[in-house]
């Protein structure tokens, strides 16, 4: 079930190409979906897929079994239109699998745009470090989904 205010998430955002943003997203019901490797690496092609159609440049991504942050450096499009892609076409592929049916993710999605004075390749390293801040692995790289431009 969607938050009652999630409604709200949209209000002020600004979709700005070369604005780096932090968006995270979550799947419906927190379900650990990512724990299937395969479903996993579906949305990892899809991350690189909106790199390779130059929507966004991804900087960091970790998807954690229910939920994904993804940095990027928008480049056209809007963010709406980014994570509607995202969402929708890892949804369609997963659901062909047979493994499940229905809507994956939470409708929305979190953003937060950097300020200059950020500190892009820390918040990097802050994401990536999910998996071990979850108590998921033991080492960074000893978890398979993410990546980063620095790291």
């Amino acid at each position: 079930m969607d938050r009652p205010a999630s409604h709200l998430l949209r209000r002020g955002r600004v979709s700005i190409p070369g604005q780096v943003y932090l968006l995270t997203t979550t799947v419906e019901h927190r379900q650990p979906v990512f724990t299937d490797l395969h479903l996993a690496r579906i949305v990892v092609g899809q991350l690189r897929d909106a790199q390779h159609c130059t929507l966004a440049r991804s900087l960091a991504w970790v998807l954690m079994p229910d939920h994904l942050h993804w940095l990027v450096e928008l480049q056209s499009n809007t963010l709406d239109a980014l994570m509607r892609r995202m969402k929708c076409r890892s949804t369609c592929l997963i659901n062909r699998t047979g493994k499940r049916h229905g809507r994956l993710w939470q409708r929305g999605y979190h953003d937060r745009a950097l300020r200059r004075e950020d500190d892009v390749p820390a918040v990097a390293r802050y994401i990536v470090a999910n998996p071990l801040r979850a108590g998921l692995v033991s080492r960074v790289g000893d978890y398979p989904h993410w990546d980063a431009v620095w790291l």
